[in-house]
C-alpha cells in the first residue's frame, strides 16, 4: 500500500494504492492520525481510485477516522471508489455514514461544506 497526503483548505485528502487488508490498515490509520497532527485539518477525503482490494479492516478504520473527525465537528468522505471497492463499501453500509463521490472535487465540495451529490 502507497499513501499520498494532500492538504486542501480544511481538508486532508489521502490517495490510497494498493491493499488495504488488515496489516495495511493498521498503517493507514497510523500515518492518518499524523498527518492530521502535523498538516491540521479537520476533514477527510479518502481517495481509492487505486486501491485494488479492502477487507473489513479498512471498512473499521474509516469508521474509526469518522468518529474521530466527527467528535472534532469535521466531515469525511470516500472519492473515486472504483467499482469493485464501491461495491465493498455499498454492502458493508459504510454509505449510511459517509458519503462516496466520483471525483476529488465532489468530496472536496462536501468536505468544505458546499453541498453537493453523493453517489
Amino acid at each position: 500500500m502507497e499513501l499520498q497526503f494532500k492538504r486542501k483548505n480544511k481538508t486532508m485528502i489521502i490517495l490510497i494504492s494498493g491493499e488495504v487488508d488488515h496489516h495495511t490498515a493498521i498503517e493507514l490509520r497510523r500515518q492518518t492520525e499524523s498527518a492530521l497532527a502535523q498538516m491540521g485539518g479537520r476533514n477527510i477525503i479518502f481517495g481509492f481510485e487505486e486501491v485494488t482490494f479492502m477487507d473489513s479492516s479498512g471498512i473499521g478504520m474509516m469508521i474509526g477516522r469518522y468518529k474521530q473527525l466527527q467528535a472534532l465537528g469535521g466531515r469525511i468522505a470516500i472519492a473515486c471508489a472504483n467499482e469493485k471497492i464501491a461495491e465493498i463499501i455499498r454492502l458493508s453500509g459504510l454509505t449510511k455514514l459517509l458519503p462516496v463521490f466520483d471525483t476529488i472535487e465532489e468530496a472536496l465540495q462536501y468536505t468544505e461544506g458546499r453541498e453537493t451529490d453523493a453517489v
